[in-house]
């Protein structure tokens, strides 16, 4: 982007987000439908391992129990323009959530910049 670009983004107004959660890997099917229906368009998912409160948990292999330190979860990435960052924080809170220890956490980030590759488009008009 070049700096001329950047201070007309700025002066417009035009703020983008960028949503990441981690959430239990059986929730997201249910997590995918609820934001579709508040206007998500597209999302990232990897699957990743993690720890925090839910500390991993042990399991038993061939008759002998080891610890399992890190537990499956379910990255999300989400980009919407700023109107639409709260509404996806409280859906995927919402129909994620189990009220048990481990059910994720969610981080908003402003976003500089998002480009469509094949047009080249950029921000809101990229999403």
């Amino acid at each position: 982007m070049r700096p001329e670009q950047g201070a007309e983004v700025q002066q417009q107004g035009i703020v983008v987000k960028l949503i990441i959660a981690a959430i239990k890997p059986f929730k997201l099917e249910e997590v995918r439908e609820a934001l579709t229906t508040i206007g998500v368009r597209g999302m990232m998912v990897t699957e990743i391992k993690g720890f925090g409160s839910q500390s991993g948990h042990t399991e038993i292999y061939r008759g002998a129990e080891y610890a399992v330190n890190f537990v499956p979860k379910v990255r999300l990435e989400i980009v919407v323009p700023d109107s639409l960052a709260d509404p996806v924080v409280e859906t995927i809170r919402t129909t994620a959530k189990t009220d048990k220890i481990g059910d994720g956490k969610i981080f908003v980030l402003d976003v500089e910049q998002a480009v469509r590759v094949r047009t080249g488009e950029i921000n809101d008009d990229a999403l």
